[in-house]
């Protein structure tokens, strides 16, 4: 049984919290991750312009991939090319730096861009289960969403790299 809509609206934190589908879900997650990229840009140095301008335009397209399931597609061929160029640039500016697995861990916003690597794959996931559930979305969600992933490797790598002495890596 769904549970009423509350007569009191400050009792109610979200319009679809109490579906038992898994949309709403996977919203809360793309809006985490939202969260934790404000996170991220509240801890940015100045000195990372490129990368706090990729975050603060990865925002709306993250609430874009937000809006995708349940209402109009807002995620584009040409979002996920820009994505994967922005990966590009970043894994160039940090290659041959580290070569192999890094800790989630080192000074901020290291471990907030691990958090937001996460939710990115959370939303991955929830994107297999609304299928499988037998959600109709386009394949650009799960490819961006990929992509979205895998880039937040890409500019922690970089920041970390510069905030940490060598005996740290």
């Amino acid at each position: 049984m769904r549970r009423p809509k509350p007569d009191d609206l400050r009792e109610w934190c979200y319009p679809f919290i109490y579906e038992t589908r898994l949309t709403c879900d996977y919203e809360i997650l793309t809006d985490e991750l939202c969260c934790h990229i404000g996170v991220v840009l509240s801890m940015l140095p100045e000195e990372f312009a490129d990368i706090r301008a990729d975050l603060e335009q990865l925002q709306p397209l993250i609430y874009n991939l937000n809006g995708s399931v349940r209402g109009k597609h807002g995620i584009f061929e040409e979002d996920i090319e820009w994505l994967k160029a922005r990966y590009t640039y970043y894994q160039q500016a940090s290659e041959g730096r580290v070569t192999g697995f890094v800790l989630p861990r080192g000074p901020a916003p290291v471990p907030q861009l691990h958090l937001c690597r996460c939710t990115g794959k959370k939303i991955v996931r929830m994107l297999v289960r609304l299928e499988q559930e037998g959600r109709k979305f386009d394949e650009t969600l799960p490819r961006f969403a990929n992509v979205l992933a895998n880039f937040f490797v890409t500019i922690q790598l970089p920041t970390w790299c510069e905030k940490c002495s060598e005996a740290d890596r």
